[in-house]
């Protein structure tokens, strides 16, 4: 494949309802979408650098800049024989793995469509349908969230997952229970906790959730093994596992028994896959989180889910859990018995809609 010209799309979406984690709340977001153009074809990707650093050290801008002045300057023009020789360019830059991923993504999908195949048995993936769940943010007060985990429950979702902070934790919790004793639930703090917190974090342990996703800080490894010590519930690391190095850290020190594998945390689908591997060698199932993706970055989700060691659900939801309008057509949508389908076509498998993209473009970068 030989990349021609690269458009750096920036485009601005407005969420259904708000979202609120222990970082922020967010109600509209920017995004960087790229389309990648070939003599064979056009890709499109989608970064998931957020607008500030929060999630991550890198931004939206951050990672705009990576693209321009580093990243597709040097493989712009190169017959590229696939990810692996992309990888053999640019991965001397050291960092910026949502940088990496955006322009991988494009390339392993570039090499799908050229092999005709979807993106999810290019990557080894097994399935044809994916199990869902879905990720509600803290509400105004545990009334709004029990209406909203019934609302999910009535769409089908088998499992939900809620954020939590100190404040808005243990007796959140008992709530939902109460309310909903026999659902799969698990809690996601987003690093809001520390070792002053173990009393809380125990005190979970009554509720028989799936997992408590990533309660203490992004690189203390250290106190995530004291507590998954001292709890039966599994822990699982999030913004932890930012590279397959960083996993086979966590097994060493049984940091935890559950990975989430966000593809663009950890640098792309090469980096996923091989953390995939490594938990899957340490008897860790995984799952794959979300960044509040369009249909082009969930359709890479859809994709990397299909393989064999994602066995817990995904949030990977509907297109309308966010979005009044999508950009692919049809949207993702959840099936009766909690599954979300694979797409089948080639490559990314889902249709643009050119005229919604277009709709909320707001600056656009041509590189040639």
């Amino acid at each position: 494949m030989k990349i021609e010209r690269v458009d750096l799309l920036q485009i601005r979406m407005r969420l259904k309802a708000p979202f609120e984690t222990s970082y922020a709340r967010l109600s509209e977001l920017d995004k960087l979408i790229l389309k990648v153009y070939t003599p064979d074809g056009i890709a499109y990707s989608e970064c998931t650098a957020g607008n500030q650093p929060l999630y991550s050290y890198e931004t939206f801008d951050t990672a705009k800049y990576i693209l321009k002045r580093f990243i597709i300057p040097t493989i712009m023009g190169m017959e590229l024989r696939g990810p692996d020789h992309y990888w053999e360019k640019i991965g001397r830059f050291r960092g910026h793995p949502m940088a990496k991923a955006a322009m991988e993504n494009a390339i392993w999908t570039l090499k799908a469509m050229e092999d005709g195949i979807p993106l999810a048995k290019c990557l080894g993936g097994q399935r044809d349908k994916i199990l869902s769940g879905v990720s509600i943010g803290i509400q105004n007060n545990t009334k709004e969230l029990i209406e909203r985990i019934a609302s999910y429950l009535s769409q089908g979702y088998p499992r939900i997952k809620i954020k939590i902070k100190p404040g808005k934790d243990v007796n959140t919790i008992e709530e939902v229970r109460h309310q909903f004793p026999d659902i799969t639930l698990m809690v996601d703090a987003n690093n809001a906790f520390s070792l002053n917190h173990m009393e809380t974090l125990e005190a979970m342990e009554q509720f028989h959730l799936l997992m408590i996703e990533q309660p203490f800080e992004h690189d203390n490894m250290l106190d995530h093994a004291r507590l998954q010590a001292t709890l039966k519930t599994p822990i699982c690391l999030d913004e932890s596992i930012h590279s397959p190095s960083a996993a086979r850290v966590a097994a060493a020190l049984q940091a935890c028994r559950i990975i989430n594998i966000k593809q663009g945390r950890v640098g792309g689908l090469t980096q996923a896959l091989e953390v995939h591997h490594i938990a899957q060698a340490n008897g860790m199932g995984v799952w794959c989180g979300g960044m509040l993706e369009t249909g082009i970055g969930r359709a890479v989700n859809v994709a990397v889910a299909t393989l064999p060691n994602f066995i817990y659900p995904s949030d990977i939801s509907a297109s309308d859990r966010y979005w009044e309008r999508d950009l692919i057509d049809p949207p993702f949508a959840i099936n009766p018995d909690g599954t979300i389908n694979v797409p089948s076509g080639p490559g990314l498998g889902v249709k643009i809609n050119e005229a919604v993209l277009d709709h909320v473009t707001v600056d656009r970068e041509i590189i040639r």
